[in-house]
Formats: C-alpha cells, structure tokens, sequence
C-alpha cells in the first residue's frame, strides 16, 4: 500500500500486507487520537481494513484555540 503522510512534513511510504487503520498508526508510531487517514476521499475509522493495492493519506488533526 501507498501512504502519505502529512504530519506535518510530507513524506510517502510503501508497506505490503493487510492491516487495520490502528495497526498501521501503531506501526508508524502516530497517536491514533491526533491523526486520521483518509482513503479514495472517505475518512476511515481505526477498524477498517487496509490492503496492499490502497493509497491512503494521514493527516495530523490538529486543533487549536
């Protein structure tokens, strides 16, 4: 799988294997509580599925006041 990630510098990964969304931050070591990963457009929730033919971006979700 293709996976950008924008936290906040951009920088692209490949990985093979199917996996949830939380393993997948688990393993890149990003707090699943400030990032969310978006694939074809749709945001996904931590126990989707993820698979060797997905492109998926991760986005830090920052807010502030």
């Amino acid at each position: 799988m293709n996976v950008l990630i924008r936290n906040p510098i951009r920088r692209e990964v490949q990985l093979q294997g199917k996996r949830r969304v939380k393993r997948l931050l688990e393993e890149l070591d990003l707090n699943p509580e400030s990032h969310i990963v978006i694939r074809d457009g749709a945001l996904l929730t931590a126990d989707e599925f993820l698979h060797d033919e997905d492109r998926v971006e991760i986005i830090s979700a920052i807010s502030g006041g």
